[in-house]
């Protein structure tokens, strides 16, 4: 199953391509997330394609998909869906019946979802969490798998509200997209814009995705692997007295135990993607970044002293050492 696995990866990868250029890496992090289960938070300035690339996504592996476009105005109604009154014409006997919303598709994509207020934002809560909907006394499973894709713009700040620490820690990666590189950005600035979308073929479908989630829960992990993960975390927390200096004068709050359980469940589906079942210290720090940078948050120090908590991140993999 590892080796189906493997040759699906490489088959979406080959689909997506034929309308996105490059972006290798971000599609191989959404694919992680997809395969472990996990939301993706996509941050990157616009004109990137993101939109476009978890359009592409849902087509390649045939599933149900569903936009929000987030706006100020947006209601957690027209997000879950909304009871109304109908009458029976015979009887004239008045029901509620439920209209579900858009949340209930299997790839969500949450476009620009810093734009809409916290009671909004909020409204996705549950279903990323528990993978259901309650709305007034009823209670709506959300059809498996279930994977929200938000989109956030970084450079506009006016009008926005930012996410909570509670919602950004449901996402279990925090992808960032950079600009193209330069052989890249030439096949984009020759490729029409107004072509016809190619027709895409379908690689995989929901069925087949549950049960390659099952498979990269089922790979074994070594003790030697998961205490690298596990010390890595905790070395996120100021509080930590072992923690390094760094950690103490530029974090305010640090990671949590999620962030452990994702490093983990991320370094497994890399492995898995390449068709291993060993997962080694090199398949975490690959995810740590995308784990770890929308977990930890900086004080008004390191704001001052242009450090973010990429830096962070990328200095605590160079300073932890592997366990004995």
């Amino acid at each position: 199953m590892l080796e189906e696995l493997e040759a699906a990866r490489r088959n979406i990868i080959e689909e997506v391509h034929r309308v996105i250029v490059g972006q290798d890496e971000i599609i191989e992090k959404v694919l992680i997330g997809l395969f472990a289960g996990g939301h993706c938070l996509l941050i990157g300035v616009p004109g990137l394609a993101k939109t476009l690339m978890i359009r592409t996504l849902s087509r390649v592996l045939d599933l149900r998909f569903k936009r929000i476009q987030f706006t100020p105005d947006l209601m957690p109604s027209d997000i879950t869906g909304i009871d109304v009154i109908e009458e029976a014409p015979e009887s004239r006997q008045r029901n509620l019946r439920f209209i579900p919303g858009p949340i209930f598709a299997n790839l969500v994509l949450a476009d620009e979802i810093n734009r809409a207020p916290p009671k909004t934002q909020a409204a996705l809560l549950e279903a990323m969490q528990e993978y259901q909907v309650t709305v007034g006394s009823k209670t709506y499973p959300l059809e498996k798998p279930f994977l929200v894709l938000a989109t956030q713009n970084p450079i506009e700040l006016e009008g926005t509200y930012p996410l909570p620490e509670a919602q950004l820690d449901r996402f279990m990666l925090s992808i960032y997209l950079d600009y193209p590189g330069v052989e890249d950005e030439k096949k984009i600035a020759e490729f029409q814009m107004f072509n016809i979308m190619p027709e895409l073929s379908p690689v995989l479908n929901a069925e087949s995705i549950i049960r390659f989630q099952g498979v990269v829960k089922d790979i074994p992990v070594s003790d030697f692997v998961i205490d690298y993960a596990v010390n890595l975390v905790r070395n996120t927390r100021p509080n930590n007295g072992e923690c390094p200096d760094f950690i103490k004068e530029y974090v305010s709050w640090g990671a949590g135990p999620r962030a452990a359980q994702y490093l983990v469940l991320g370094a497994k589906t890399r492995a898995a993607l390449r068709g291993d079942v060993n997962v080694s210290i090199d398949d975490i720090k690959n995810v740590a970044g995308s784990v770890l940078r929308h977990r930890i948050f900086t004080n008004f120090t390191a704001d001052a002293d242009g450090i973010d908590s990429s830096k962070i991140v990328n200095k605590l993999l160079d300073e932890i050492p592997e366990p004995a």
